[in-house]
């Protein structure tokens, strides 16, 4: 069995022209930046993306002569690295895509599932005018999407109900429209208030009426007695957990029954071996589990392989709002942009580990020292 011989952390710009305007982010976006984790063992290769793994470097010697599949070992070292520094999770799916390429399955099969499609919901990313996003709402629908995701972000909560209303009438009674409020967490430069527990209650009532599948992340992330107490008068249902460093935290959501829809990312939350953990407590409970995935191809693969393999929710984020978001934007890392399937699903590859190799030269123009 081949051993870890080889760590490395590169770094990925694209510029964006014209800027990307996230709705969370007060600042209009003029770059993407990706972090490659590249981990070998012999003549196999594994790799991972998300945060840009501060604090890292000086710590290789930790899984440096490591059996790769060691993987409870790795996850409990990752912690307690990102206890002290930042956020490690793209070594561990480096880790899990070099033992997918070493046994020769893809992730979604290593991790015990038995098909590799998965169906999409498309989760936008801009804020528009109601009459636009109502447009872009029904080339959505066209496109085969069952569902689509609005972000919310107005000083005045009523300026994002519009919208909703707006697009329920332009897509009919059949697509799904799930709303995220972006509350539980903010940009370091923005200083501007959560909503408070009424103003939840409020929105819920109105989306209610909209038939909003759920509302996701409507307070702040460390809310657990205030979004139980959301979930229990909703008639939708209440979503979140997709950033919360802590399965701790994830777990208290659990134990104070605050949310109907768990969203941990991979890549971002939880790392692969304690999300699908949680993902199956998530279950058992009779919740969903419907991961968060923006980020670049490779934190959307790796998210989508986990939600294939575990995941009962209806259909899984795939960000995707052209021409603020593109495929080609989002996954320049990748060979190949992912697209969706003429039904609004994607079949992932049946190919060893994430199923991609990285084409290492041909990013070479975009490195970032």
């Amino acid at each position: 069995m081949p051993v870890i011989d080889h760590i490395a952390v590169r770094h990925y710009r694209l510029p964006l022209d014209p800027p990307f305007p996230a709705a969370w982010d007060p600042r209009p976006r003029t770059v993407f930046t990706a972090t490659l984790v590249r981990v070998c063992a012999g003549d196999y290769e594994g790799v991972g993306a998300g945060d840009a793994m501060l604090g890292f470097a000086g710590h290789e010697d930790l899984f440096l002569g490591q059996d790769p599949f060691a993987i409870g070992r790795h996850a409990q070292v990752l912690d307690h690295l990102q206890f002290h520094y930042g956020r490690m999770w793209p070594l561990e799916i480096a880790l899990w895509d070099l033992m997918g390429n070493i046994t020769g399955l893809p992730l979604w099969r290593l991790l015990g599932g038995t098909s590799g499609r998965v169906r999409l919901y498309a989760s936008t990313g801009a804020r528009l005018p109601a009459e636009e996003r109502a447009e872009s709402a029904r080339r959505l629908r066209a496109a085969g999407f069952p569902a689509l995701k609005l972000r919310f972000h107005a000083p005045d909560p009523r300026e994002d109900l519009a919208i909703v209303a707006a697009v329920r009438e332009a897509v009919g009674p059949d697509m799904a429209i799930l709303v995220d409020a972006n509350q539980a967490w903010r940009m370091p430069w923005d200083v501007s208030p959560s909503w408070d527990f009424k103003t939840a209650v409020w929105m819920a009532d109105a989306l209610a009426e909209y038939d909003v599948f759920w509302l996701e992340e409507p307070l702040h992330r460390h809310d657990y007695e205030g979004l139980a107490a959301l979930r229990r008068r909703s008639r939708i249902r209440i979503a979140g957990g997709e950033g919360n460093r802590d399965v701790a935290e994830l777990r208290r959501y659990l134990q104070c029954g605050s949310l109907d829809v768990y969203q941990h990312d991979v890549a971002w939350s939880t790392g692969i071996l304690r999300g699908v953990q949680l993902a199956r407590e998530v279950q058992a409970a009779g919740c969903l589990f419907s991961p968060h995935t923006w980020g670049d191809g490779l934190v959307l693969l790796a998210n989508l392989h986990v939600a294939a393999a575990v995941s009962q929710a209806p259909f899984v984020e795939f960000p995707y709002d052209p021409p603020y978001w593109t495929p080609e934007r989002r996954d320049f890392i990748l060979p190949q942009p992912l697209q969706p399937e003429a039904d609004g699903s994607l079949t992932l590859p049946d190919r060893p580990g994430l199923g991609v190799t990285i084409d290492w030269q041909a990013l070479e123009g975009l490195a970032v020292s």
